[in-house]
């Protein structure tokens, strides 16, 4: 897995959440605009446009086709034609007022399916958090094999001396390691390193001849090739 997968997989379900709760909120808003411009234009032609009184908003309320709109739904005097969600009486040009309505934005979130996009956010939390501990889970420590000893994801020789692998050599080590009888085959190698390149044969075979060296020198551990088809790191025992 590339280093920046678990970041790539995070963004984007974060956007998706942020599209999605975007999304919702913008048909939702729409829906309560044409709603609210319906009741207030059946209110006006029932009561006057030039004052607010406690039949005009209950007559208003009554021509609201969602409950959960009803109370939510400010009435206001402003002059006539300067809102979007305002209406004057029909055949009327006299009036300086007309009533205007106002739905807040909490009101339409709060009307909004937004479970999608909690779905989505509360996945986005979830992977980060689990590749969080993930990162934080220390690699096994203390294990000595052939003159190294890996600790803390470094390698030390006996003498305490920290061995200088390049990431792919390093990633390597660890894999020898950990792996029973510290046995690798090469399909296994290839997979994990070069997971996107079709044939890594080259490339393995570049990285183990130059590993090689660097054991020795360093320890007494060599890697063995069975017949290219996997790979064994062992150590000569000292008679």
């Amino acid at each position: 897995m590339s280093r920046w997968h678990p970041v790539i997989v995070s963004l984007a379900l974060i956007l998706a959440s942020v599209v999605s709760s975007i999304g919702s909120y913008s048909d939702t808003s729409r829906w309560v605009d044409e709603e609210i411009q319906q009741a207030l234009a059946q209110t006006l032609r029932e009561q006057p446009a030039d004052i607010i009184t406690t039949d005009t908003i209950r007559t208003f309320n009554s021509h609201l086709q969602t409950e959960a709109l009803r109370a939510q739904v400010l009435l206001s005097l402003r002059p006539a034609g300067t809102s979007q969600h305002s209406a004057a009486v029909p055949d009327d040009e006299d009036l300086a007022t007309t009533i205007e309505a106002h739905c807040s934005t909490a009101t339409i979130l709060r009307l909004s399916d937004q479970r999608p996009a909690m779905a989505l956010a509360s996945m986005a939390f979830i992977w980060a958090v689990g590749i969080g501990v993930l990162k934080r889970r220390p690699a096994p420590s203390g294990i000595t094999f052939g003159g190294l000893t890996l600790r803390d994801h470094r390698f030390f020789t006996t003498n305490g001396t920290e061995v200088k692998f390049t990431p792919m050599q390093h990633q390597l080590m660890e894999m020898f390691f950990l792996a029973p009888e510290h046995r690798l085959t090469k399909q296994a190698i290839c997979e994990a390193l070069w997971p996107k390149k079709e044939d890594a044969s080259e490339t393995l075979y570049t990285l183990i001849r130059r590993m090689k060296p660097l054991l020795e020198a360093q320890s007494s551990l060599h890697i063995l090739s069975d017949r290219s088809r996997a790979y064994t790191l062992t150590y000569a025992r000292e008679d």
